[in-house]
């Protein structure tokens, strides 16, 4: 089986009718969206839902609608220590549900319905709470509001996506991520079998089904992301969002129904490096050489994933794989311990701290394509296209008998004393420019060179069919 963060199962290898072709990607910096409705829909019962795959920790805003003075707002946001916690606060805390659960798996989809009726004559069906399918009941903190209170949602006033604002309309609070499938439901209350269904071979695996045929209501929208120059584009038909700090590079093919591994942020070491681009860029300082590796470790197939430097100091980035995670906490870069394998800048390979002559240079802006090849136990790497060793790949251990029974992709740096920056693209959404748009033989994925013959994007779906 791939190793894959738990979090929501559906998001690593269950297969599904129903197709979500595209994702957001959003920085955590500066991207949000917009608008101020034309009019006033219901106050009181709406119906929140959406996917996430959340790149970074810490406090990020979902959902905010109301005054742009930071208080007489309805808002969606993750804690500063990574509970779901939904608010309204007009002078006091109307709403308050704040999850004990935390959200902190940066490779699994999660799946977050908010449904509220606040005329409902019981506290506790007034906000419900949905997280994969299952209604939430366990709260570090939970304040219903009053029967037939109006919130500040489906309002006249500013909605804003993903981004806090504050006192004068100044922002913060970015959301770091993926989202897909966003959906305002304006007048209904809705239960998350209205967005999403288990699966009728696993019980435990949920997944998206097609909402377009929802009522959505006065101020209700779609986002679906599948027009890459306009993110914001309500695809039920009503006002679009406007986008800020998105461009057509935003959109992903990382979505509920066909998960990408990314760079994994949680296997960090003291000197870890910068993460951005929804996990697929990272900034290693001059202290740190591993790196980052990738979320999904591989069993058995053949693999395909691009790599850049875009930065670098010195001749010290390598490229590569390992099974052994002691790499990060070692702080030790692919190549140094045995099961590890890099293929250097100035062109040579690594493995068991042994450098060799291997194939030519490459510089910023080459694309490293590593073709890791678990059937016959060899690794392959290319330059611009162009396989390097005159085609002799490297002999690699069998995946069975290494320390974790399992190899992931890593980018790091080989020396302490320097630093660097690696771009990478596993298919979903690219940390570099493409110039083009290959796919693997499946039709997955999105790099700038065609994989391979029998090489595959490392995503859900070919995990599923491929067995990795």
């Amino acid at each position: 089986m791939p190793l894959i963060l738990p979090g929501n199962v559906a998001s690593a290898t269950a297969s599904t009718t129903f197709s979500v072709d595209n994702s957001c990607r959003l920085d955590g910096s500066s991207a949000y969206m917009h608008k101020t409705p034309g009019g006033a829909g219901n106050l009181r019962t709406f119906t929140i839902s959406f996917w996430v795959k959340k790149s970074g920790l810490g406090q990020q805003w979902m959902f905010q609608q109301g005054a742009d003075n930071g208080t007489d707002t309805t808002y969606l946001s993750f804690t500063s220590a990574d509970q779901l916690s939904f608010d309204d606060y007009q002078s006091a805390d109307n709403i308050q549900l704040r999850t004990n659960r935390l959200f902190r798996d940066p490779g699994a989809w999660y799946h977050i319905v908010i449904a509220v009726d606040t005329t409902q004559a019981t506290d506790t069906n007034r906000v419900k709470m949905y997280i994969n399918g299952t209604q939430e009941t366990s709260f570090a903190l939970s304040t219903y509001p009053s029967q037939n209170f109006d919130t500040k949602l489906n309002g006249t006033e500013l909605l804003t996506l993903c981004s806090r604002v504050d006192d004068g309309g100044s922002r913060g609070l970015y959301y770091n991520g993926y989202l897909a499938e966003v959906v305002m439901i304006d007048g209904l209350q809705l239960a998350a079998t209205s967005f999403g269904e288990f699966d009728e071979d696993s019980p435990t695996i949920w997944k998206p089904i097609d909402v377009s045929g929802l009522t959505f209501g006065t101020n209700g929208f779609y986002l679906d992301f599948e027009a890459s120059d306009n993110l914001g584009n309500d695809a039920n038909g009503g006002t679009d969002l406007t986008e800020a700090g998105l461009a057509a590079t935003d959109q992903a093919t990382d979505t509920p129904t066909n998960n990408f591994a990314t760079f994994n942020p949680l296997v960090s070491i003291t000197d870890a490096p910068t993460f951005s681009e929804g996990n697929c860029k990272i900034a290693i300082g001059s202290a740190g050489q591993f790196g980052a590796c990738s979320t999904v470790g591989l069993t058995a197939g053949k693999w395909y994933a691009e790599f850049v430097k875009s930065v670098t100091s010195d001749n010290d980035m390598c490229v590569g794989i390992t099974s052994d995670l002691d790499d990060a906490r070692s702080d030790n870069h692919a190549g140094v311990i045995s099961n590890s394998y890099s293929y250097r800048e100035t062109g040579t390979s690594i493995t068991g701290n042994s450098e060799s002559s291997y194939g030519d240079s490459y510089d910023t802006d080459d694309v490293i394509g590593v073709a890791l090849n678990l059937d016959d136990n060899e690794l392959t790497f290319y330059k611009d296209n162009v396989v390097q060793n005159s085609g002799t790949a490297l002999s690699i251990t069998a995946v069975a008998s290494t320390v974790t029974g399992a190899y992931f992709l890593t980018a790091s740096c080989s020396s302490s004393a320097q630093s660097g920056t690696w771009d990478a693209n596993f298919g979903g959404c690219s940390a570099f420019t493409l110039a083009s748009a290959a796919n693997d033989e499946n039709g997955y994925g999105n790099f700038e060179f065609a994989p391979p013959a029998g090489f595959l994007a490392i995503c859900s779906k070919n995990l599923g069919s491929d067995g990795g």
